[in-house]
Order: C-alpha cells, then sequence, then structure tokens
C-alpha cells in the first residue's frame, strides 16, 4: 500500500469536540468525533457546505456534473464537501478550488496520509484554500472499514449531500443514509439506466431524494434567490436593434457588477439562463450569450 507523509505537519493539529473551534453543524449528530485532526483554512468551517459525492470509477458524464455543480457552488459562497477520494470527490475538490472556492476533504486516513497517492498535488490545492480533515491519528492507514465511518462527517458538515454517480451498492448510499438520519437534505444527479453506473442515485430519486441537474437547484433549496432577471447584459431592456448577431463572453463577477447585484445571485441567474438555452458555458468560468431578434 503506497503512502505518502505531507509536508508541514507542524501546521496540522486537533480540534477537540466541546470547544469553540469545533464545527457546531458537526457535533450536532449523534456520535461526533471526539477530536479532528485538521490541517488548512478552518474558516472553511464557518460557511455553509454542501456534499458533492460519487463513484471512484465515474463516467465522464459524472465527473463533468461533479464538477461543475462544485465550481457553481463555489462561486455562490458554497463550501463545497467530499471524501477526497478518486473519481467524482476528485473532480468536485478541482470545480471548488478552480471556482474560486473553499472545499473540505474528509479523509478515511491520518491526516499525514496521502490516499489515493495521484491526488498528493490535490491535497496540496486544498490545505492552501481549504481544509483537509480527519478522526484517524497520524500515520493511520486507508483500512475498509475508515471510509464508511468517515462518511457520517462527510455528511455531518453539510447542510445537503447530493449524490452525482453512484452503483446500487456504494459508499455514496452509505452517505446519504447518514445524512437523512442527521435531518440533511438529500439530492442526487440522474443518470443513464443502461449498465447499472448510477443505479443507486436513481433510486435514491424514487425514494424521495431532491432531483439536481445544476447548482441553481441547490441554491434553491437552500433558500438562496434564483429569480430570473431578464435585463440585457449591456444594461439595456428593449427588444430592438441590430438584426445581427453579436456573441457576448462575460463572467459571473462581470455579470454580478453590471446588474449591481451578489456573485451568488448572478450565478443563480445564470444558472437558469443556461437551462433555458439562453447562455451557454464555455468553461473556465466564462459565458456567451446570442443577443438577437427571438423566435417563437
Amino acid at each position: 500500500m503506497v503512502r505518502e507523509q505531507f509536508a508541514g505537519i507542524s501546521r496540522m493539529n486537533c480540534i477537540h469536540l466541546g470547544t469553540s473551534e469545533y464545527p457546531q453543524l458537526l457535533a450536532q449528530i449523534a456520535d461526533p468525533p471526539e477530536c479532528m485532526w485538521i490541517d488548512g483554512d478552518r474558516a472553511a468551517f464557518s460557511s455553509i457546505g454542501v456534499a458533492v459525492i460519487g463513484a471512484r470509477a465515474a463516467s465522464q458524464e459524472g465527473l463533468t456534473a461533479a464538477y461543475e455543480i462544485a465550481f457553481d457552488l463555489a462561486r455562490a459562497g458554497i463550501v463545497v464537501i467530499s471524501g477526497g477520494a478518486r473519481g467524482v470527490d476528485s473532480a468536485a475538490h478541482k470545480g471548488a478550488l478552480d471556482g474560486g472556492g473553499k472545499t473540505i476533504a474528509v479523509l478515511g486516513t491520518g491526516i499525514d496520509v496521502v490516499y489515493p497517492p495521484e491526488n498528493s498535488a490535490l491535497f496540496d490545492r486544498i490545505r492552501s484554500s481549504g481544509l483537509i480533515v480527519t478522526e484517524f491519528t497520524r500515520g493511520s492507514a486507508p483500512e475498509d472499514w475508515h471510509f464508511p465511518r468517515r462518511n457520517r462527517i462527510i455528511s455531518g458538515l453539510s447542510r445537503a449531500v447530493v449524490v452525482v454517480e453512484a452503483r446500487e451498492r456504494s459508499g455514496s448510499l452509505i452517505t446519504a443514509r447518514l445524512a437523512t438520519d442527521q435531518g440533511r437534505d438529500v439530492m442526487a444527479v440522474p443518470g443513464s439506466i443502461i449498465g447499472g453506473r448510477n443505479k443507486g442515485a436513481n433510486a435514491l430519486l424514487k425514494d424521495g431524494a431532491k432531483l439536481v441537474d445544476s447548482a441553481v437547484d441547490i441554491l434553491q433549496e437552500l433558500g438562496i434567490d434564483t429569480s430570473l432577471c431578464r435585463r440585457t447584459l449591456d444594461g439595456g431592456g428593449g427588444r430592438g436593434g441590430s438584426k445581427s448577431t453579436e456573441v457576448v463572453e462575460f463572467t459571473v463577477d462581470q455579470l454580478a457588477d453590471q446588474l449591481k447585484i451578489p456573485a451568488g445571485e448572478a450565478l443563480a441567474r445564470l444558472l437558469e439562463w443556461e437551462l433555458t438555452g439562453e447562455v451557454q458555458r464555455i468553461g473556465s468560468g466564462r459565458f456567451v450569450r446570442s443577443r438577437g431578434p427571438r423566435h417563437a
């Protein structure tokens, strides 16, 4: 089993249940850990957290969905929480970081153990712009029983748990069940019925989980205003103008500045427009829309 030690072990410390620095939401679950080893920016505990979890052997569609949902949540000021594993977890952490936000990785190992080893660079990024946490003592190897146990921490730190892709027997379903027991919202991204890759997530939807196809659904469930603003991006409101089509490229921050609204509200509106086909994401947090005559 490959293990690799973190640099900067002196930055790691343990916060204890019952102290002011211990995350209050986690303290409310039935069996919170007595000690939480942490490394990174503990301010990540202070914001609303949403878990984005799913399969290690995820499809490209699942990885893209996890990345984009996490990116957009981060832009709206939500802390993205996941398990630091291969697949959906890694995509979610990367999306949050690329979105300029914070992310929390909950490990099934000691705080000084990198697992999986290929995530060494990702963990470095998380420690710089987020937080790594675990209840397991330093040097603890990634034992099989650690991961179901750490799942209660993922859900315990979160206001909502979003399952992006999961098979019928999946650790993500354990987390979803724990989230339900803890009174958290459970959501799932629908997927193909072919091959069974998303059978678990689809089963959650049958059982009443909220269907999620973009971050706007999560923002709405958390009570963040997602009302539409139909003003054109240049500040005008008329339908007239040239019949030629002009392509306008912009970011969430540029839209927020133009409309004089918070970035989170601007993101929610963009996601609504994306769903209706009025804007298109072109990557790296940039969008385009065509301004011209509308056809019935």
